[in-house]
């Protein structure tokens, strides 16, 4: 079985370490895209437009090969919610997440630059978290510095003790790269795994 050139566009540690886990070859190339909501765009919408632009950035100058673009958001009350950025803003989040039931999205596309086709799809999870005091929430940031992740938490780290229950199809979308998903979407264009 040939395995065509693949791509994916990202320079995000996670989703590289996650992409790993299938053993197949890939190297990683920024996307250079604006990833400003649109009005009135809903979570599954953004990040399916998203990781589409990034698929097909990367594509202009990866023209032979096959492009896997992903992006991410969180979802507070049905509000997008993105990276903290800084210690305030993430605790800030996580003390609107305590006693909630939060929902990530995660945009997939399989981009094949040759034929110009893709498929796409938006993935939900859905994080149970428990009640959380300031203390606690105070602890967890010291701890792992969540700033550069939607929803201010390492699901793979100290984060998992912040949750009551965790349900969805695939927990890799919480790290950011729905690999069941991105197999099935393989296996469509003749790529079946394990190798």
């Amino acid at each position: 079985m040939s395995i065509p050139d693949l791509v994916l566009a990202s320079t995000s540690v996670y989703r590289k370490t996650l992409l790993e886990k299938i053993q197949i070859p890939f190297h990683c190339v920024a996307p250079q895209i604006n990833e400003t909501p649109i009005d009135n765009e809903t979570a599954e919408q953004l990040v399916q437009r998203l990781a589409l632009e990034k698929a097909k950035a990367v594509a202009v100058q990866h023209p032979n090969s096959w492009v896997i673009g992903s992006d991410q958001v969180c979802t507070i009350n049905g509000q997008i919610v993105g990276k903290p950025g800084t210690e305030s803003a993430a605790i800030h989040q996580l003390q609107a997440a305590a006693g909630q039931r939060i929902t990530f999205f995660t945009g997939l596309c399989l981009y094949d630059a040759v034929q110009q086709r893709y498929q796409l799809c938006a993935e939900p999870f859905h994080v149970h978290f428990r009640q959380l005091n300031t203390e606690q929430i105070q602890r967890y940031i010291n701890a792992e510095q969540p700033l550069n992740c939607a929803g201010s938490f390492k699901s793979e780290g100290l984060g998992i003790t912040l949750f009551h229950k965790l349900e969805g199809r695939d927990p890799n979308c919480l790290i950011g790269l729905p690999l069941i998903a991105l197999v099935d979407m393989l296996a469509a264009w003749g790529i079946e795994l394990p190798l």
